[in-house]
């Protein structure tokens, strides 16, 4: 690296592994190419998708072999604008998911991304909990709206809604006009009814397909590889609901079976969607939509940050702190 070339601050993998691989570095500046824009990293989100990722799976096989930056989710600060740019302008508070599913390289002091892949912060939202919206709530957003096309009064079953897809899902599915029904532990259930859940099923004492029946929608945002879910959710299903499975997509012996029961099924990945995320910042700026940040680490310590994640047991969103001002409006 030349002595001329601008650094940053970012956290690097070497090697595919445990949180332990995960280490600070210093690693050459980007620069905007043209339609793009280059963002101080205030805050960014950690999603599931990191640490599978980090572990060899997620999106691994996109990134191709380490070394590489993990993560997707970015509030910061317009710093400087590329040619072509007019929708932002240098100093523009800025929040979004560039990239996805290619690489981010989030958990660094700067990104570049084309323009429109970011929207301007809401005011009311600190860059912490800014960081933690758009991955999760592009999510559910697309899932619910593209995917399912949920409509008033469907009723919509929701697996691990307590996490940070699901409780921007609770919320969504609501704003949408359906009955919404949340799988979470019973801890959690006073929290997600203040969200807009009609019904909610502790997981851990009893079989939600036993506890529901006759569903529009279900968005397993658990996966068939914990405890059958999405098979399980076939049986709540009315006939031609539509199961929509995130983690782990719908294997192609799970969609015939569901086929022969007059039942349809959608694996699904997010995308960057400006215009989407525009219209979550809107629900968020006038407070019909909520965050939760469960835990804020600093750079620095992100395997920490990945090691609480993993545990499965966090309300919300964990978020990565990048520099100390993060919180300032």
């Amino acid at each position: 690296m030349s002595t001329d070339t601008p650094v940053m601050r970012a956290v690097v993998q070497d090697a595919v592994g445990g949180p332990e691989v995960l280490r600070l570095a210093e690693v050459p500046r980007p620069e905007p190419l043209p339609t793009e824009v280059l963002v101080r990293v205030r805050s960014a989100g950690v999603n599931p998708v990191d640490w599978k990722t980090r572990s060899g799976g997620g999106m691994a096989g996109v990134l191709g072999e380490p070394p590489f930056v993990l993560g997707w989710d970015v509030s910061g600060v317009v710093e400087a604008v590329g040619f072509g740019v007019h929708t932002l302008e240098v100093g523009d508070e800025v929040f979004g998911m560039p990239w996805f599913p290619r690489a981010a390289s989030a958990y660094a002091e700067y990104v570049t991304a084309p323009a429109r892949q970011f929207v301007r912060k809401p005011a009311g939202l600190g860059h912490d909990e800014a960081a933690a919206v758009p991955l999760a709530a592009l999510t559910a957003w697309q899932a619910l709206v593209d995917a399912a096309r949920v409509r008033p009064g469907d009723r919509v079953l929701i697996h691990a809604a307590a996490g940070g897809v699901g409780h921007f899902a609770v919320q969504i599915a609501k704003h949408l006009g359906a009955t919404v029904i949340g799988t979470a532990s019973a801890a959690k259930h006073a929290w997600l009814r203040d969200l807009g859940a009609d019904e909610l099923i502790d997981y851990t004492t009893c079989r939600f397909e036993e506890q529901v029946a006759d569903v529009d929608v279900v968005l397993d945002l658990v996966g068939e590889g914990h405890d059958a879910t999405s098979s399980r959710s076939l049986a709540t299903l009315r006939p031609g609901g539509l199961l929509v499975a995130v983690p782990s997509g719908v294997a192609p012996e799970l969609a015939e079976r569901a086929r022969a029961m007059g039942l349809r099924t959608s694996a699904y990945l997010v995308e960057p969607d400006g215009a989407a995320l525009g219209r979550i910042a809107a629900l968020l700026e006038k407070g019909e939509l909520r965050v939760e940040v469960s835990d804020v680490t600093p750079l620095e310590r992100a395997a920490e940050a990945h090691r609480r994640g993993e545990e499965g047991r966090t309300r919300g969103k964990v978020v990565l702190r990048v520099s100390e001002d993060a919180d300032g409006a």
